[in-house]
């Protein structure tokens, strides 16, 4: 249980960081977007 819970927190907090990073990007590039 251990195990899978820690592989979903880092799964989530990977999505979390990519997604805050493209809308940082996206707000300060909008060009390439």
């Amino acid at each position: 249980m251990t195990g899978s819970g820690l592989v979903a927190d880092i799964v989530g907090a990977v999505l979390a960081l990519g997604l805050i990073a493209y809308l940082f990007i996206a707000l300060i590039k909008p060009e390439k977007f």
